[in-house]
């Protein structure tokens, strides 16, 4: 895929992640609408600011009829509670889930038969190590994250036959807003979303930002004890 020839649409793109992935098609000659619910907070020289709910029908209706000309869809918009799956509020799990999940499949359902008519094109989701792996806190980000992973897997083999890629970014730790409070390493965004459009660019299917995304992948075909080590330190042979 040129990028410099696609129109792009990107979600949650008035910050973190979603801002630095519009400012690098803007950089490669897209043309790119960038998402928000308040459209006033996108201040991106060259951007169309759209706005955007991805978890309001009527918002995504209101944005497909708009952006009608759209090539490539990156579905970038989430949230992040802190919600356990065990005692956290069920109010913010259903939060996460219609963020990463249904908001993600609104946009793909209702952008679909735009891609369609201008000839076929590109969906990256923005996905997450967490998709792979949980951390064993935020259950409901991480579970959410891994049906998004399901979903971006589902998808890729029915809309392959209409001309649409689906492809996923794997990213670990970010330095955004989302991330202020957790102290572990994390990468730039900058730097991600350059990772993110040169692999869309090359056409992949999946595309791996970190080192520690590619040891999490390498990890999968060892099963739970490869995984979660841990799991295993304290067991005693029973007999």
């Amino acid at each position: 895929m040129n990028i410099a020839n696609q129109v792009a649409l990107v979600t949650g793109a008035n910050r973190g992640l979603g801002r630095h992935l519009t400012l690098e098609l803007l950089s490669r000659g897209a043309k790119v609408y960038a998402g928000a619910r308040d459209p006033q907070s996108v201040d991106i020289p060259g951007a169309i600011p759209l706005q955007l709910d991805i978890t309001d029908p009527g918002s995504v209706a209101a944005a497909a009829n708009t952006a009608n000309d759209v090539t490539l869809l990156i579905n970038n918009a989430g949230s992040s509670t802190g919600a356990s799956l065990l005692d956290g509020e069920l109010d913010k799990i259903h939060l996460e889930f219609g963020t990463h999940v249904f908001g993600t499949l609104s946009m793909i359902r209702s952008f679909v038969p735009v891609l369609e008519r201008n000839g076929g094109g590109t969906i990256l989701n923005i996905l997450s190590v967490l998709s792979w792996f949980s951390i064993g806190s935020a259950g409901g980000y991480t579970a959410a994250k891994t049906a998004q992973w399901g979903l971006t897997n589902e998808l890729r083999l029915n809309l392959a036959p209409r001309n649409i890629r689906v492809a996923g970014l794997h990213v670990a730790f970010m330095d955004t807003d989302m991330t202020a409070k957790i102290t572990a390493p994390k990468a730039n965004p900058a730097d991600v979303a350059k990772i993110a459009i040169d692999g869309v660019e090359a056409d992949s299917y999946e595309i791996l930002a970190d080192d520690w995304s590619r040891k999490v992948q390498k990890d999968l075909a060892g099963g739970v004890s490869s995984i979660y080590p841990q799991l295993f330190q304290n067991t005693t042979d029973r007999g």
